[in-house]
């Protein structure tokens, strides 16, 4: 039985609450195409615990879940769709690995409790989703007086949902359900991690004793590796012995390549003139505002209808200065500034308030974000602010009325730390005083600097449609110009862009094969680049935008094969695969170079080792070693357990572990470092003064418990043996 039939059980709830979206917990991305993009009737998205994904099984939660999600008033584009791709897949590895962990560790949540956890003592998940995020208090249909979230009023909306309601609070249900089953799980690993008093004081006592000691040390740099001779038993050897060196823990690729940018040539600029130029008549031509509009949004990038409000000191220096003098309607351009060839047109001058006093009433609508819970559509809302202002000119002292009753603006309500009585900023809609520099809006900000006092009208602006009352002006003025604006960006033309094209392209086809790339980059003395540590998934590579279909070649092609010319923007790179590392124990051909270096440090230390065992009998100092060995005596003051380096070593976690077993004034025995063999002397040792306190303990206990609920849930990962595909697929 669900919380929701359970609630429908109960009587004597409170009924009537309007109903309030909930945010749904799957979101899901629509599909460009089923097929695989490899050409074959392999389906299968990924591999999770064993199990096969299928493909179709892939789709239809995905086709199920947009169709919820776009219903949420919410558009896909390709940013959200890739991320919904990837929480689809999340819901397959929770299924197939982290409730099959839960079950079998024996974790579940009863009715009792998960109807707790909705209602009696709604989920940290619930609450969030009933709370205004800008004053931090529960949506008044659901709030207690002092703010917090009213379970009786949250049990009264669940009794009336609709049924889209239903599937919205069904979603938040299994939300709800599922953290609290991870919750429960990681807890039982937190309480199996535990510091006894004893292992505390240990740990303290190796932390903070610090040691200043002396050192005599044989570098294995001190011995070429040319001389050193290994046969390939040697190598085979190693490797064998030591496999654990050498895992994948992923899939990688590793590319070399070449990149041939296009630069927007001069005779594409002046076509980009020429173009603007013509386009300048037009401007010249058009007599009205919305004509101007329209061309804009005909010519801008984006469609975007450019018009604003500048000082004399924030026009560019390109426009010529009697634009200061001109008559509105004057067009200046084509003219070059940075990147852009624009063309501007003087709509207006005008004369702005220094600064100006105004309050207004927010009806905002469905995906303008400043009400979650908001449901009109734009046009219900544009209606809506327009009925208002026309009962606000009749009689505008209803103003802090309508503010209460109708507003969708945060700001109006009271903040925690004010007290009814007190004025603070947005209360009945008053923002105070504005001018050029206050953070608001453009259009809600010009109609106060523009206004004269008393003034009232609509505004839009990305939150809604503003309602807005001019209550005071200043005396001081300022002239401002209406600037329209028609800007190109300078690039490469087609024709430019088809050159480079060519170009890349018979690099690729005449340095076909590895060696010819390698030998090709010689003789046109370009630069290679290289990508390593690729994952099939990955969805950036540093310097390239958007390399989805360069990452899929690379998992197509074998080591060494050659791209064909992929276009990335304004570039075009053409690709050796210069590496492959599939997950697991990587081969010994794939790593011998780092086993022949290994190797090779191993025998230098296997000669170093008896040259110190040889001169250590006898000597009973640093001294009297490095005089024998003809080394130097070095020092390190304040070493501790810990210590990331060494003076004059770097990295030497032996030494770090050995002197905290060393007594003080004994030579140690020959030991095989990172970096060099040595011997180590303790020449004081340095305990700590300050007593040891149960908060060690316990600092420690929390730092293995804070480290549960990631590396859990990686652990989990990893054990599962999963294998990710979706990037074969169109998604």
């Amino acid at each position: 039985m669900s919380v929701l039939e359970r609630i429908r059980n109960k009587t004597g709830l409170l009924v009537g609450i309007i109903a309030v979206a909930l945010i749904i917990f799957v979101l899901e991305g629509a599909l460009n195409s089923g097929r695989s993009l490899f050409g074959t009737n392999e389906r299968t998205v990924g591999t999770i615990a064993g199990k096969n994904i299928d493909y179709n099984e892939f789709q239809a939660k995905l086709s199920a879940a947009i169709q919820a999600y776009e219903q949420n008033g919410q558009k896909v584009d390709e940013q959200t769709k890739q991320g919904l791709v990837d929480q689809v897949w999340g819901e397959f590895l929770a299924n197939n690995v982290l409730k099959v962990n839960y079950a079998k560790a024996g974790v579940n949540i009863s009715e009792d409790e998960l109807y707790d956890l909705m209602i009696t003592h709604p989920h940290q998940i619930v609450v969030s989703q009933l709370t205004d995020k800008q004053t931090g208090k529960a949506y008044p249909n659901f709030a207690k007086p002092d703010g917090t979230l009213d379970p009786a009023k949250l049990a009264g909306f669940a009794q009336q949902m609709t049924p889209e309601q239903e599937a919205y609070w069904k979603k938040v249900e299994d939300y709800v359900h599922d953290t609290r089953m991870a919750e429960k799980y990681n807890n039982l690993l937190k309480k199996g991690l535990y510091i006894t008093e004893a292992e505390g004081k240990a740990e303290y006592e190796k932390q903070s004793t610090s040691y200043n000691v002396t050192y005599v040390a044989k570098r294995y740099s001190t011995v070429s590796d040319s001389s050193v001779k290994v046969s390939d038993d040697d190598i085979q050897n190693y490797y064998s012995n030591h496999t654990y060196f050498f895992q994948n823990p992923e899939t990688t690729r590793k590319i070399d390549y070449v990149a041939f940018d296009a630069y927007a040539t001069p005779e594409d600029i002046a076509d980009i003139k020429t173009q603007l130029a013509d386009i300048a008549k037009d401007f010249k031509n058009k007599k009205t505002m919305a004509e101007d509009s329209a061309l804009m949004q005909a010519e801008n990038e984006n469609n975007t209808v450019d018009i604003g409000l500048f000082k004399k000191n924030m026009i560019s220096p390109e426009v010529d200065s009697t634009i200061f003098t001109a008559e509105k309607g004057t067009v200046y351009g084509p003219f070059q500034e940075n990147n852009l060839i624009k063309v501007i047109k003087l709509e207006d001058k005008v004369n702005m308030l220094d600064s100006a006093k105004v309050r207004h009433i927010l009806i905002s609508y469905a995906g303008s974000g400043a009400a979650p819970e908001v449901k009109r559509t734009k046009e219900q809302a544009k209606k809506m602010a327009d009925s208002l202002l026309a009962l606000l000119k009749k009689d505008v002292k209803k103003f802090p009325e309508y503010v209460k009753n109708f507003s969708d603006d945060g700001g109006k309500k009271m903040p925690p730390t004010k007290k009814e009585g007190e004025t603070y900023m947005g209360k009945d809609g008053d923002y105070g005083w504005l001018n050029e520099k206050s953070g608001f809006v453009e259009s809600f900000k010009n109609f106060g600097l523009e206004g004269k006092k008393g003034q009232l009208g609509v505004v839009e602006s990305q939150f809604g449609y503003h309602i807005m009352e001019v209550m005071d002006v200043s005396k001081g003025t300022m002239t401002k110009y209406k600037l329209a604006t028609i800007q190109r960006k300078i690039q490469p033309s087609e024709k430019t862009l088809n050159n480079i094209n060519l170009k890349a392209s018979e690099f690729a086809g005449k340095y076909n094969t590895g060696e010819l790339f390698d030998k090709g980059i010689e003789e046109q003395k370009l630069n290679k680049r290289l990508a390593d540590n690729i994952k099939e998934g990955d969805k950036q590579v540093p310097g390239l935008e958007n390399p989805k279909e360069l990452i899929r070649w690379m998992y197509q092609a074998k080591k060494g094969d050659i791209s064909q010319a992929y276009q990335f923007g304004n570039r075009f790179i053409v690709a050796k695969l210069s590496d492959t590392k599939d997950k697991g124990t990587a081969p010994l051909e794939q790593v011998k170079d780092e086993v022949i270096l290994k190797v090779k440090q191993d025998k230098k230390a296997e000669t170093f080792m008896k040259e110190f065992d040889a001169n250590l009998s006898g000597a009973k100092t640093p001294d009297d070693l490095a005089s024998k060995m003809k080394l130097a005596v070095e020092k390190m003051d304040g070493l501790v357990f810990s210590s990331y380096s060494v003076t004059g070593l770097g990295k030497e976690d032996v030494m770090c572990g050995a002197v905290n077993a060393l007594k003080p004034a004994t030579l140690s025995k020959a030991l095989k470092g990172q970096n060099a063999v040595y011997v180590v002397y303790v020449a004081e040792k340095k305990p700590t003064t300050a007593a040891y306190s149960k908060a060690v303990q316990s600092g420690i206990n929390q730092s293995l418990s804070s480290r549960v609920d990631y590396e859990a849930y990686e652990a989990q990962k990893t054990l599962a043996g999963i294998e990710d595909h979706k990037a074969k697929f169109d998604f």
